[in-house]
């Protein structure tokens, strides 16, 4: 198994990219016997400091394994030193009702994750303490879609 991880910060009131591959999502190998979650928060930790949040977003076959997709959000001030980069926007992935996307590009897996983040930041308690009021504004604009394929 695999964790994906999208490692966020706020610069100047807007979000960015900025983890230890700066803006390219951060690949960590997770054994079968270790909980992904843990592994994620610890070797953030190690390496940035502590994280505001660690949250899965979704998982998918790829890269010869199952990758689970993580974002971890830092504080606005951690890791200066990691290269960042401003978050553009990008369409979703689109599925069948059965199967999967046939590609799925990083930037899509991202879209998808903030917007999962966006939802838990007006729908979950945990998640609407964690973050400031800079993130929940910057994330108001991630909505859900339509399934598309069964409208």
């Amino acid at each position: 198994m695999q964790a994906e991880v999208f490692v966020l910060r706020m610069r100047a009131g807007h979000p960015e990219l900025a983890g230890p591959c700066g803006p390219d999502p951060w690949y960590i190998e997770v054994s079968a016997d270790e909980d992904p979650v843990e592994v994620v928060s610890r070797l953030s930790r190690n390496l940035m400091g502590e994280p505001v949040l660690v949250h899965s977003t979704s998982w998918r076959r790829a890269r010869g394994a199952v990758v689970l997709s993580f974002v971890v959000v830092n504080s606005d001030g951690q890791a200066p030193q990691l290269a960042g980069v401003p978050i553009s926007r990008a369409d979703l992935a689109r599925s069948s009702t059965t199967s999967a996307a046939p590609k799925i590009a990083a930037a899509q897996v991202l879209e998808h994750g903030l917007r999962h983040l966006a939802w838990l930041a007006r729908e979950d308690q945990v998640v609407m303490a964690a973050l400031s009021d800079e993130w929940k504004l910057a994330l108001a604009s991630y909505v859900p879609e339509p399934f598309r394929n069964i409208v």
